[in-house]
């Protein structure tokens, strides 16, 4: 989404998706200048059998609704952040988040790789540029780009990138992927129409 009046500010709209206990609010928190809005619920015995909590056995809140945060590039330049909740029973909401989005960016844990699959074919059901983003837990056994990529069956033109999204220039860097493969995208249409 690109919203812009001729003499206002212009906003791009960033959705942030991936399975359960990725790190999708980790992520807007950690480059969001504002306070973001966060709209986590305690887990509670209803999620037991529910929510695979293997691999994220501290984890006591999950998304229920979206994340959302801000981020000025420059004076009149906002890029908005909308993560998603990562379970299922709440994918209904994804559309919502993703209408008028620039494009996603798809956090992936590869101690739990194929929670990301709703998210990648919803992207890619959907034609909406988006990256894939490995988040780098600390602890965890790192693996090659091009086996995390043949394993989720990406096609070439799809970035990969490694993410802490912990770390504000980790994710600056990814979101920064994830605009130049959309003016890429962009570039490559153009072409196609003046061709």
């Amino acid at each position: 989404m690109v919203s812009a009046r001729s003499d206002g500010p212009v906003a791009l709209k960033i959705m942030v998706a991936g399975g359960f206990g990725a790190g999708k609010t980790t992520l807007v928190g950690a480059v969001s200048e504002i306070r973001p809005l966060r709209t986590e619920a305690r887990m509670t015995e209803q999620s037991l059998g529910v929510d695979d909590t293997a691999h994220v056995e501290d984890k006591s809140t999950t998304t229920v609704a979206m994340d959302f945060g801000r981020i000025t590039l420059t004076r009149g330049l906002s890029v908005y952040l909308f993560g998603t909740p990562g379970q299922d029973r709440f994918w209904f909401m994804w559309d919502e988040l993703a209408r008028g989005a620039l494009g996603a960016v798809v956090l992936a844990d590869t101690r739990r790789l194929s929670d990301c699959f709703a998210s990648v074919d919803f992207c890619e059901e959907r034609e909406l540029p988006f990256i894939v983003a490995v988040n780098c837990f600390d602890g965890v056994e790192s693996h090659d780009p091009l086996v995390i990529r043949a394993a989720l069956d990406l096609d070439a033109e799809v970035p990969l990138a490694m993410c802490d999204a912990r770390d504000k220039e980790s994710v600056k860097t990814t979101l920064i992927t994830l605009v130049g493969h959309v003016l890429s995208g962009l570039s490559t249409a153009e072409q196609g129409v003046t061709s």
